[in-house]
């Protein structure tokens, strides 16, 4: 290594040491007898992934069978007696005749056409009012003190009156689930249009939109999922209101199979038909909840995990 004689500051001083040509580099170790460090590492795959995963339907499905399967077991064993309920064969075996013999699918017919009607009054009236009443603080005066006294009202109290102002036909059945059905729509519209963001409504405002404009372009959309929570809510108990109304005075429905069968201590005709009345309730809530996913796919939900 040289040494440079120059004074302090020159330009040379400020030259770096370098290393002589000859001197050693580092260099890569070759191929010895040392062990290979060259390893192909497989990627770590999430625990989650690594699992067996059960299609939904069949997770779904676990407990209506294992249910199905404790019930025919203490039927089998003698532990529970077909006088207090049926077998499962033997209700399987009774809904095939009420069905080969036409009975159930008439009666589901007209129930069908009962729910139907008193599920468009209520939703048209319920809507209305909660439109009147969240959008016009008048409305709310007017309108939601009324109804909240109403509401605490069981709708099965009324059916003496209902029966003394429309009859015995098919009115009052159709007025007692349309009183059913309109509560439940009414609050939870009400609540939804209340429940819309004042910063949406102020923003609105700064883009120009018109008073109607601000409630078809965000009070209504933001009111949306309120409204599909009530349809739901609705449904649930128009088959409630149903089994009530059916039951008065009626020669056809499902109620009505299900009052004969009481007279005749038919169990296994009653199990029937709670579990027609099931499922139609299962598959209306099911339509419901394909409406919300098809109207609300602007808003991101949690799912599960």
């Amino acid at each position: 290594m040289s040494i440079s004689h120059a004074p302090p500051g020159s330009p040379e001083t400020d030259i770096p040491e370098t290393s002589h040509p000859d001197a050693a580099e580092p260099t890569t170790p070759g191929p010895g007898p040392g062990p290979d460090l060259d390893l192909d590492l497989e990627p770590i795959a999430p625990t989650s992934s690594r699992r067996t995963r059960v299609p939904r339907w069949l997770r779904r499905t676990t407990g209506p069978v294992l249910l199905l399967a404790l019930w025919q077991l203490l039927s089998s064993t003698g532990l529970l007696t077909a006088d207090v309920l049926a077998s499962p064969g033997r209700i399987a075996q009774v809904a095939g005749d009420l069905i080969s013999d036409g009975s159930l699918t008439s009666a589901m017919t007209t129930s069908l056409q009962r729910v139907a009607g008193g599920l468009l009054l209520g939703a048209l009236i319920g809507t209305g009012l909660a439109l009147v009443s969240g959008l016009f603080r008048i409305g709310e005066d007017i309108v939601d003190a009324p109804v909240q006294m109403l509401r605490t009202v069981p709708f099965v109290g009324l059916i003496p009156l209902f029966i003394i102002w429309f009859g015995i036909g098919e009115a009052p059945k159709i007025a007692i689930i349309t009183l059913g059905v309109t509560f439940p729509l009414y609050l939870n519209v009400y609540a939804g249009i209340r429940g819309v963001d004042a910063q949406l409504i102020e923003a609105g405002e700064s883009l120009g939109l018109s008073r109607w404009g601000l409630v078809r372009h965000v009070i209504l959309p933001g009111a949306l999922p309120g409204a599909m929570t009530g349809l739901r809510y609705s449904l649930g108990i128009s088959w409630l209101a149903l089994v009530f109304a059916e039951q008065v005075n009626a020669d056809s429905g499902i109620g009505f199979l299900m009052v004969q069968a009481r007279d005749f201590l038919r169990t296994d005709v009653i199990v029937v038909c709670l579990i027609v009345y099931a499922f139609l309730g299962l598959l209306a809530d099911f339509i419901v909840r394909s409406l919300e996913r098809l109207l609300l796919q602007w808003r991101p939900t949690f799912t599960g995990r």
